[in-house]
């Protein structure tokens, strides 16, 4: 009697009313390299959860430069192509004029898209190049041991700032996406985080946004998610989602900052 309780309970969990997770087939069954409670790994999910409710697994096409997310190709069941630091916005350029009807993307961090790629970015933001740039804002340089980035917030310690950031000698934090959505190429532009069950949502449709922007033909997208860095930052998982909460959002808040007019 114990086991047929045990089948039911078993047929039970299985059925579609009753699953809680399912790994996405776009998403490799890997383990991934990131440090415990890293937002990278949750932006891969949804973004893959994305590729393939759309059906676009076949039809995509990333780039991966240096930082965190190097190894991006390892996790995400797509075309991969990979850039040197900071150059991700150049060689997607490239991909998408020669593969007009591939959607493509770029997945950056906030040191190699706004400081050394800060140029690559901006000039193909004026553009107009119709692809999506994934930028994940942690305030720091996430794997060369957590220097200061041009996202780190004033009076915010990094290896590079053991004192906190001073804008009289180091300049503000950079809102990059303020910085390019009065461009006339710029299509969509938004800020969101992973940092709760609510945001994590926001964040997945955002995505979706902006790839159906692209399908559309209507120019350069920036999804911009402000996430958590535990280990540069010396915090548990848990702090550093609070961080995120209390101290990035509120210098870097959510919402979109730019939306296409849309013809119906």
């Amino acid at each position: 009697m114990a086991v047929d309780n045990v089948d039911v309970l078993v047929e039970d969990v299985v059925k579609p009313e009753n699953l809680v997770y399912r790994r996405p087939s776009t998403l490799l069954d890997v383990e991934l390299h990131y440090c415990p409670g890293c937002g990278h790994s949750t932006v891969h999910k949804i973004f893959m959860e994305v590729v393939e409710e759309m059906g676009i697994q076949n039809d995509i096409i990333g780039v991966a430069p240096v930082g965190c997310a190097v190894f991006a190709y390892n996790y995400m069941d797509v075309d991969m192509q990979q850039a040197a630091h900071g150059r991700a916005c150049a060689v997607a350029t490239g991909i998408k004029r020669m593969l007009p009807d591939k959607f493509v993307f770029t997945y950056q961090g906030d040191g190699d898209l706004a400081a050394i790629g800060g140029n690559e970015t901006l000039h193909a933001a004026n553009r107009g190049e119709n692809f999506l740039v994934i930028f994940i804002n942690n305030a720091v340089y996430g794997m060369t041991s957590g220097q200061m980035a041009p996202t780190t917030i004033e009076g915010m310690v990094t290896t590079t700032s053991p004192y906190g950031r001073d804008p009289k000698t180091m300049g503000w934090p950079l809102k990059f996406g303020e910085l390019i959505a009065p461009l006339p190429g710029v299509a969509y532009v938004t800020r969101q985080a992973v940092n709760t069950v609510q945001n994590v949502r926001r964040t997945k449709k955002a995505l979706q946004r902006a790839l159906e922007y692209q399908k559309m033909g209507l120019g350069f997208c920036l999804v911009e998610i402000v996430s958590n860095c535990p280990s540069n930052w010396k915090m548990t998982p848990i702090e550093s989602n609070n961080y995120v909460q209390n101290v990035l959002i509120p210098y870097y808040p959510l919402g979109d900052i730019k939306v296409p007019e849309v013809k119906k």
